[in-house]
């Protein structure tokens, strides 16, 4: 890093990846640096398009490239893990796009190999870094809806998608549970933590993902969690979070959200606004650079703890639904 420059790099120059570079110049202090990709054509197209200085057509040269401070790994989900080792091994800081990986194991693995590199490492939940997720965040914990009783949150995408699609791909980490599911699940772990009961039921595509999943979790203090997910269909994409003094409602989009509602009995509904420009991607990698400058190897926006958490939460849940993907 230079003074409080932070020099990016992209791995993967794919849809997400495009996504993120159009909101990293709201970012002050980042410098867009480096694209790499596993086609020369590809990451200078991508370089050229989004302003980025230099165009690299392997991971490998993107990993050592010394003009680079931390790479945003966008690549599908099953390839997560090889990417995000080659640029924790080359002493790169690393944003991985969500879900971190395919499994706990896999997960583990990379958390383990951050650590002793004494390399930064997050994984890309931006629904976490919201600025009004974030506010709600804080409201529940100081009580202002009371005791949470009950999470509700779905998330739907509009099919059908045809059966060379990724999300129907079990080599790629195909099906809802991980694409789309993670986030009702990691709104419920944000606001209720670790569940003590996990109940997952799913109807699976002919390639044996999950193209419609329902969960059900419960705590020990009481509360309970129902969410869903599917890839044949869009929801309304919305959530709401019940509590013994009141409630808060996220609109559609409950992931990306711009204003929630908070209401409390013999009062009038309160709505919080929280306006930005771009997609919102931006705040994660505001994060991401925080970090980097006060020399802290995680954020405890996404710490390693919620990212293995969640994902052993998933795992158990892909186990139930009989999902089952290739190491």
């Amino acid at each position: 890093m230079t003074g409080q420059k932070v020099r990016w790099g992209i791995l993967g120059p794919g849809g997400i990846a495009s996504t993120f570079a159009a909101d990293l110049p709201l970012v002050e202090g980042a410098e867009l640096a480096a694209v790499g990709s596993r086609n020369a054509a590809s990451a200078q197209a991508f370089a050229e398009r989004y302003g980025f200085a230099r165009a690299h057509g392997s991971y490998a040269d993107l990993a050592a490239d010394d003009g680079v401070d931390v790479v945003y790994v966008a690549t599908p989900h099953a390839f997560h893990l090889e990417a995000a080792m080659l640029c924790v091994a080359a002493g790169k800081a690393v944003l991985v796009e969500k879900p971190i990986t395919l499994d706990l194991s896999a997960a583990a693995q990379l958390v383990e190999a951050a650590r002793a590199r004494g390399v930064f490492l997050m994984e890309a939940m931006w629904m976490r870094c919201n600025p009004a997720i974030r506010k709600i965040a804080e409201l529940v914990a100081e009580g202002a809806i009371g005791d949470v009783s009950a999470l509700h949150a779905d998330f739907g995408l509009q099919g059908p998608f045809e059966s060379s699609h990724r999300l129907r791909d079990p080599a790629l980490g195909g099906g809802a549970l991980l694409d789309v599911g993670v986030y009702p699940i990691h709104l419920a772990h944000l606001i209720l933590g670790v569940p003590a009961f996990a109940q997952a039921w799913a109807h699976l595509t002919p390639e044996r993902v999950d193209e419609n999943t329902g969960v059900l979790l419960g705590y020990e203090a009481g509360a309970v969690a129902a969410l869903t997910c599917s890839i044949n269909g869009e929801s309304r994409n919305a959530a709401s979070i019940t509590g013994t003094a009141g409630r808060i409602d996220l609109p559609s989009g409950f992931f990306v959200p711009r204003s929630f509602v908070l209401n409390r009995p013999g009062r009038a509904p309160e709505t919080f606004e929280f306006p930005f420009s771009g997609s919102g991607y931006q705040f994660e990698a505001a994060e991401v650079q925080r970090a980097l400058l006060a020399g802290e190897l995680e954020s405890p926006l996404v710490p390693h703890t919620t990212t293995l958490e969640v994902m052993a939460l998933l795992d158990a849940l892909r186990e139930q639904v009989g999902v089952v993907y290739r190491s």
